[in-house]
C-alpha cells in the first residue's frame, strides 16, 4: 500500500506567494483532491496535472479557498472530457454548496437544477469510515470553524489527522494521538495574531511535545519564511513537493 500527498497549494485565503491550501491525496492508483479552490485549476496546470486524472473530490467546508474552483471543474470535465467527477462532502453542505456557491455559475433551465446533475455526490456522516479505495479510508469529523457554518476535519486510513480550517481543539488533538494513535497531524496555522476563526501557531506550540512532533503545518500566510526555525518540532509543508505519507 502507497500513500502520498501533493500539497497543490499552502497558503491562506489571502495568501500571494502560495496557492489555496487544496491537496492530492494519492492512494496508488487512486487520487483524491482535497478541497478545491479559487487557484486550484491553476495549480493543477502548473504540474501538469488535469481534473481528469482526479478520481473524486472531497469538500471540508465552504469558503472560496476550498469551493472556489468548483465550477471551473465541473464544466471542464463536462464540456472537454464529457464526465462528470465523483464529490465526497459531508451531507449538511451539500444543499447550502449549491444554493449558496454554485447555482449561480452552473445552473441552466431543465438542465443543471441541483448538485447532483453535475456532480456524482457522495454524502457523509461523521462518525462513518467511508472506504474509497483499496488503500484509502476517510472519516469526517465536525470541527469549529465559522460560528453556524459546518466545517469538517478528515481522519486519513484512521491515523492521519488533516484539519480543516478550524479553531485551536486541543482536548481533540491530544486525544487522536494518545487514545487513537494518530501518527501525523497536518494542521492548519495561523502565524500570528488571536485565533479567532484558525488554530495560531502560540496555539499549536502549547501542545505536548509527543503531540507537536508529529504536526506538519499548512494554511499559512507569506509571512511563511519568517517563522521557518521557530516551530519547535513542527514543520512547514511545502507546496507541490510529494510527501509519503
Amino acid at each position: 500500500m502507497s500513500l502520498s500527498l501533493q500539497m497543490l497549494g499552502t497558503g491562506n485565503a489571502f495568501a500571494k506567494n502560495y496557492f489555496n491550501n487544496n491537496g492530492l491525496l494519492l492512494a496508488d492508483d487512486y487520487t483524491l483532491l482535497i478541497d478545491c479552490g479559487i487557484t486550484a485549476p491553476l495549480a493543477m496546470h502548473t504540474i501538469g496535472k488535469s481534473f481528469r486524472d482526479v478520481n473524486a473530490t472531497l469538500i471540508t467546508h465552504i469558503h472560496a479557498d476550498h469551493v472556489g474552483g468548483l465550477e471551473e471543474l465541473a464544466l471542464t470535465l463536462k464540456h472537454i472530457y464529457g464526465k462528470t467527477m465523483t464529490l465526497h462532502l459531508p451531507e449538511t453542505l451539500v444543499e447550502p454548496l449549491w444554493n449558496n456557491t454554485l447555482k449561480g455559475g452552473l445552473y441552466q433551465k431543465d438542465a443543471v437544477a441541483s448538485l447532483t446533475d453535475i456532480f456524482e455526490v457522495t454524502p457523509m456522516k461523521p462518525g462513518i469510515t467511508y472506504k474509497l479505495a483499496p488503500s484509502l479510508t476517510l472519516e469526517i469529523i465536525h470541527t469549529p470553524h465559522i460560528p453556524g457554518k459546518d466545517s469538517y476535519s478528515l481522519l486519513i486510513n484512521n491515523e492521519i489527522f488533516y484539519s480543516a480550517d478550524m479553531t485551536f481543539q486541543p482536548d481533540l488533538l491530544i486525544s487522536l494521538v494518545r487514545e487513537r494513535g494518530i501518527r501525523m497531524i497536518l494542521h492548519d496555522c495561523q502565524l500570528g495574531g488571536s485565533g479567532v476563526v484558525h488554530t495560531t501557531l502560540e496555539e499549536l506550540m502549547s501542545l505536548p511535545e509527543d503531540v507537536r512532533r508529529i504536526i506538519k503545518l499548512m494554511h499559512y500566510s507569506d509571512e511563511q519564511p519568517q517563522f521557518v526555525g521557530l516551530t519547535g518540532e513542527m514543520e512547514f509543508i511545502e507546496q507541490h513537493v510529494i510527501y509519503k505519507l
